[in-house]
């Protein structure tokens, strides 16, 4: 028996799966991450750009290249471990090694990426973060460095995975444009544990980041959508008067309405992207499984108070846009039902004025008709009188009577042929 075919795609599905594991991290390290993003028509781009970029990184380093058409990848770089990945719009690179630097957050930790490698990037930088990687202290301890290192009006705070590490950060960017955020994992918080909290924080910064992008979107659509709900509304207040034609009004609003449609196709795929990242964004912090340290607002409290607002925003928007679209639309099905109704009527008059027409050319027709047969039989008379005089002598009658003889036999004889003529046309 030929053993079972597999399906081309198995194994390569099957692989998938494990083709980004969550890095291994020891306590303490420093961990930078930076994600660059084409500012248009990021999902089309041409891949092999940032393929080619972190090339010019590996070589570098001495570090091996990816396989052709990859959209992961793992090196080493000096002392810091590189993760790549390729995302449907961005693209990331996290370095993460041993140690922490004096400073804490020292800008020169960001120099293992070239300034000039920097520069040549395809894109532009949706976020970038540090994050310093320490063993966990006592709590009066971690309090100080807090103070330290962040804003306290928007510190977010928690103990996630069953008390396995503290988190912290202020969602703010620094003097050296990047956000800092750091983690303080306990004794027994195992290496791969630590990789998976900077996973995750990582994977909620540049999720927000990349969802904000929507919010900016909606911001800017609000003033050319207010101008056009006002529009609309006068329009629609137009319908109900006699002020102006339906079929001007129509006009207008079906401008309104492929402006709206315009604006709602452009906008579809960020505002439906901005949901996407919004899920992740929020299925990331609950995985955390975060509890309360220390009185400090918790990272889901933060999302609620900070983030959600302008989530909620982009969200109104999109449903504004399309009841407004809804709205033209019905009032355009109804002015378009007004402008029939109207062009009806304006038909029936004009088929009456051409009955009335058509009855004024018969009734014409039917003088005409007389008249030709008054003049047709004029001429024939006269002919036939020509003819018959001769015989005026021969019968012993005048002209006049024989003209008055023969008149009445051939003006019938035109009548006939007049009608047979008709008779046939028709």
């Amino acid at each position: 028996m030929p053993p079972i075919q597999d399906h081309p795609l198995r194994y390569h599905l099957a692989n998938e799966l494990h083709a980004r594991p969550f890095p291994a991290m020891q306590s303490p390290s420093t961990v930078i991450y930076l994600a660059v993003k084409q500012p248009k028509e990021a999902v089309h781009r041409d891949r092999s750009l940032d393929l080619a970029h972190l090339v010019a990184l590996l070589d570098r380093h001495g570090a091996p290249h990816p396989q052709p058409g990859a959209t992961h990848h793992a090196a080493q770089l000096g002392r810091y471990a590189l993760k790549w990945e390729q995302h449907t719009e961005f693209v990331s690179y996290t370095l993460y090694g041993d140690g922490v630097s004096v400073r804490a957050f020292d800008p020169a930790d960001f120099d293992v990426f070239p300034a000039d490698w920097l520069e040549q990037a395809p894109g532009q930088r949706v976020t970038s973060l540090m994050i310093r990687v320490e063993p966990r202290p006592d709590d009066g301890q971690i309090k100080t460095s807090l103070q330290d290192w962040f804003v306290p009006e928007s510190l977010a705070v928690a103990e996630v995975l069953d008390d396995s590490a503290v988190m912290a950060g202020d969602f703010r960017i620094d003097s050296a444009g990047h956000m800092r955020f750091a983690l303080f994992a306990n004794a027994g918080t195992g290496s791969q544990r630590i990789g998976r909290i900077v996973q995750r924080l990582c994977e909620i910064e540049t999720y927000r980041a990349m969802s904000m992008l929507g919010f900016s979107r909606a911001r800017g659509l609000t003033p050319n959508i207010g101008v056009l709900d006002t529009y609309l509304s006068e329009m629609m207040a137009e319908m109900t008067s006699d002020t102006v034609p339906a079929e001007q009004t129509l006009t207008q609003l079906l401008q309104v309405s492929a402006q709206l449609e315009a604006m709602a196709a452009q906008s579809a795929f960020r505002f439906g992207a901005t949901g996407a990242y919004e899920a992740l964004v929020n299925q990331r912090v609950s995985l955390l499984r975060e509890s309360r340290h220390g009185g400090f607002q918790m990272f889901s409290e933060f999302m609620l108070r900070r983030y959600e607002p302008a989530m909620r925003t982009v969200k109104s928007t999109e449903k504004r846009i399309a009841t407004l679209a809804d709205r033209a639309r019905r009032g355009g099905e109804l002015l378009r039902t007004r402008v029939d109704v109207e062009r009806s009527a304006q038909n029936q008059a004009l088929l009456a004025s051409m009955d009335r027409r058509a009855d004024l050319a018969l009734r014409l027709q039917h003088t005409v008709e007389g008249l030709s047969v008054v003049a047709i039989s004029y001429y024939a008379v006269s002919l036939a009188g020509y003819l018959a005089y001769p015989l005026t002598a021969l019968l012993g009658v005048s002209k006049g009577m024989m003209t008055a003889m023969i008149t009445l036999p051939v003006v019938a004889l035109v009548w006939l042929a007049v009608q047979r003529v008709k008779k046939k046309l028709h």
